[in-house]
């Protein structure tokens, strides 16, 4: 990986995304030193123009940006970083700079929520408690919430259609995390089957 720095004079423009919902969180510049200490380090530095000097996202408020993958576009004068990020991104205490935070995706975090709730073993969680039940009573609330979802499909209250379709997603969620599996397995099964 060679970017470009000559471009820009110097700065390469770094787009940073969050590797779980996609979501466009910033944008910042690199210098090549700023770039070689982000590959080393995994936790992304910029250049900042206003400052002068190299600045890592996070040293002030503590929200880092984790690396996950790092790729130039077809030029080599731009990159995209997607990261995992340890808190809100933007200054202003948003999730990103854009201000567009949406629901969209949010099925990703909720993933990785319910894997942390496992791995933490907190004893008050319900993604716990429902996971030491195991295998049998998970998939028995899986086909609860979809008979509740079919139910609702029949009435015309799309609160209650929309309460039950969240919960059937929650609880497959779960069922996948006991099958050892992640939306992004059964999403590489639908992509393999659009033709």
């Amino acid at each position: 990986m060679r970017p470009n720095f000559e471009k820009g004079n110097g700065l390469l423009p770094v787009i940073i995304q969050d590797y779980c919902t996609q979501e466009v969180l910033m944008m910042a510049y690199m210098n090549n030193e700023a770039f070689e200490k982000t590959k080393q380090e995994r936790v992304v530095t910029f250049f900042s123009r206003s400052k002068g000097r190299l600045w890592t996202k996070g040293e002030t408020s503590g929200n880092y940006l984790s690396v996950i993958s790092m790729k130039l576009d077809c030029d080599n004068d731009s990159l995209l970083i997607k990261v995992d990020p340890e808190g809100p991104v933007c200054h202003a205490g948003t999730q990103s700079c854009f201000n567009d935070s949406t629901s969209k995706g949010f099925l990703y975090r909720l993933e990785q929520i319910i894997r942390i709730r496992l791995e933490k073993e907190d004893q008050s969680s319900y993604t716990n408690q429902l996971f030491k039940k195991g295998i049998n009573k998970v998939a028995q609330k899986v086909g609860e919430e979809a008979v509740e979802l079919i139910i609702e499909a029949k009435d015309n209250n799309l609160d209650l259609f929309k309460g039950e379709a969240a919960d059937l997603l929650y609880h497959l969620l779960v069922l996948f995390r006991m099958k050892d599996l992640q939306l992004e397995d059964i999403e590489t099964v639908l992509l393999s089957r659009h033709k």
